[in-house]
């Protein structure tokens, strides 16, 4: 085929392409140019809340079981059968303070008292015929003491007329005899009146055995009585009527309703948390922390683990010294007052010995803080819209982490909107679109008034 023939077979085809360029440049030329997206279009929406200050209330949780403040043990003092046994002295029974529970033989006692009795009334009438008989003897003394001076003055004027020959030697010698019996019988009242405050003394010993036998056979007879000494529930009960008891012996157990504690474990990061918001600043006793801290301040609530709608009101004790190495955790003691008020079984229960419990201790901090959900928290780093509502990234300082929460110390500002949301990626300076989550503040606000470790 010659080239002419060709290129007569290929003109038309030539000619159309042509045309059809010819009609694409011309809408191309003439087509409207699409409208240009703004840039905002492609922001992504966030949800923020505003940083502002909120009341932190920090709680540490516990658990453990509970226990009586106080348990009686009624033991036997003095020996001998049981003669009464209170008719509601049963296992589980509540008695109130001055209920006679039981009573030993008292006859025992009761003679032995009598013989004390007789004994110091023996000794008071030897003691007062002693003391008349020192009377008498003083006012006898006295009269011999009379008839021996004037002995001696017969004896001198004797001697006298002895010696002027007036009388016979043999006046003179009965003279001198009858002074010196006179001498004796005055010798002999004195060394009995200096015999006398020694068998006074030896009767007051006498009188204050017998006064000591008189107070412990009172007493004997005292502790043949058993008296409950406070409002108490009746524990183990181990005599029976008739039963021959011994010094010693334990008759009854029981436990005071006025007072329970709850011994729980609690934490030591979460103990030590919640200690420092309520430290002293001058501890008066370095190993008392009583003097550290201001335990009143710490309030507690005690709950039944297997019945969560019940619990009772407490405060923290004291904690004890020593830590579990274990569980790295300490004993703290949640006393709870009255822990029978209210009770009517099987709705509402006492607190009584072996319950577990759960004691909740919660402390707020000396002054609001600022307060973000945790998830807001990129390694201590939190985003922020700005004015021109921009991404920006700002380093914080997290005081405080509470499981969810985290309070800021340094970084944030009253106003500062925060992102609540997962920005990726999270540029800085990129353009966002916030949106205000109220309900997000609103449960932040009431997470924190209630936060826990």
């Amino acid at each position: 085929m010659t080239i002419p023939a060709v290129m007569k077979r290929l003109f038309p085809i030539l000619l159309a392409l042509a045309a059809g360029a010819a009609v694409i440049a011309f809408m191309v030329s003439s087509r409207t140019p699409p409208d240009r997206v703004a840039e905002e279009a492609s922001a992504p929406a966030v949800r923020v809340i505003e940083a502002r200050p909120l009341p932190v209330m920090l709680t540490a949780r516990g658990f453990g079981t509970a226990r009586p403040a106080r348990v009686w043990q009624a033991v036997a003092s003095v020996n001998g059968p049981i003669t009464f046994r209170d008719p509601g002295l049963k296992n589980g029974n509540i008695l109130s303070a001055g209920t006679r529970l039981l009573e030993i033989d008292p006859t025992r006692y009761e003679l032995a008292i009598a013989a004390a009795e007789a004994d110091m009334a023996a000794l008071d009438t030897e003691i007062s015929q002693l003391t008349q008989e020192r009377s008498n003897t003083s006012d006898l003394m006295a009269l011999e003491q009379r008839r021996l001076e004037l002995a001696e003055q017969e004896l001198e004027r004797v001697r006298s007329l002895a010696a002027s020959g007036t009388v016979p030697r043999a006046r003179l010698d009965d003279q001198e005899r009858a002074t010196v019996q006179q001498r004796v019988a005055v010798q002999t009242l004195e060394n009995r009146l200096r015999l006398i405050p020694s068998q006074l003394d030896h009767l007051a010993a006498r009188k204050a055995r017998a006064e000591t036998a008189l107070a412990r056979a009172k007493r004997d007879l005292q502790d043949t009585e058993i008296i409950a000494p406070f409002d108490l529930r009746i524990g183990a009960v181990e005599v029976e009527m008739e039963q021959q008891v011994a010094p010693g012996q334990r008759l009854v157990t029981a436990d005071g309703i006025d007072k329970a504690e709850a011994v729980v474990q609690v934490r030591l990061p979460e103990l030590r948390r919640l200690l420092a918001t309520r430290s002293r600043a001058a501890p008066t006793a370095p190993l008392n922390l009583g003097a550290h801290f201001d335990l009143s301040a710490i309030t507690a609530e005690v709950r039944l683990v297997a019945a969560g709608d019940m619990s009772w009101p407490g405060r923290l004790e004291r904690i004890e010294s020593e830590i579990d190495p274990a569980t790295r955790t300490v004993r703290a003691i949640v006393s709870v007052d009255e822990p029978y008020r209210g009770a009517s079984p099987p709705e509402r229960l006492p607190l009584v010995r072996g319950m577990y419990v759960e004691a909740v201790l919660s402390s707020p901090l000396e002054a609001p803080a600022i307060v973000v959900p945790m998830s807001a928290v990129h390694q201590d780093t939190i985003y922020l819209v700005d004015d021109e509502d921009r991404l920006r990234r700002v380093p914080v300082r997290i005081d405080l982490s509470l499981r969810d929460l985290a309070v800021i110390g340094e970084g944030l500002a009253p106003g500062d909107r925060v992102i609540v949301d997962d920005v990726m990626p999270a540029i800085e300076g990129m353009r966002l679109r916030p949106r205000q989550d109220a309900e997000a503040a609103a449960a932040l606000a009431r997470a924190a008034a209630a936060s826990a470790p």
